[in-house]
């Protein structure tokens, strides 16, 4: 089922999860939901918060994306599309000092897109669907897309990054967003 996308200007967005504690058919349904929802709006990843949810869970899937990941468990990198969609749990992370600038996107702030840094790579401790630990380290999109989602699961967002000047500068982009309107597109 597609789930509606919260937009900016709803609190949820920054309130952060509550640990998921139970790993049953009920959290399968909803990560389902959330990834048909993802899927349907044309994203890479989305945060319990943005269904609506406070709940420290996200799902990940940057199969179609034509940026680059690399995905290591245990000292082996693996294919990342062998892991996708990747469901995370009760996500930590943690992240190198090493920052790169990319150009990021959010299905909460349609039409908007800002330069973001965010590390090179990450490592990740997480839960699986089933409840069993995940550990794994990212690189490339795949790292930029969970610290996105991770953000969004203790109420941080990417408009966090900018500074003063720069969010003066997205005002008016922000007010349509938070009327149901995308933002507008600067040349």
């Amino acid at each position: 089922m597609i789930l509606p996308i919260v937009l900016f200007g709803n609190p949820i967005l920054r309130q952060p999860g509550s640990p998921v504690r139970h790993f049953h058919g009920e959290l399968r349904k909803f990560a389902e939901d959330m990834h048909e929802t993802m899927v349907a709006n044309q994203g890479v990843g989305l945060a319990a918060q943005q269904v609506a949810k406070a709940l420290l869970f996200t799902v990940i899937d940057v199969t179609a994306a034509k940026a680059s990941s690399t995905m290591t468990i245990r000292g082996q990198q693996i294919p990342v599309e062998e892991q996708m969609p990747l469901f995370l749990a009760n996500p930590l992370l943690s992240l190198t000092k090493s920052k790169e600038i990319g150009n990021e996107g959010c299905l909460s702030f349609p039409g908007l897109r800002i330069d973001v840094p965010r590390s090179r790579r990450v490592s990740v401790r997480a839960q699986d669907l089933q409840g069993k630990p995940l550990v794994f380290e990212a690189s490339g999109f795949l790292a930029v897309v969970i610290q996105h989602e991770v953000d969004h699961l203790y109420g941080r967002l990417f408009i966090d990054y900018l500074k003063p000047a720069q969010r003066k500068e997205i005002k008016e982009d922000l007010a349509r967003i938070r009327q149901g309107l995308p933002a507008l597109t600067k040349e």
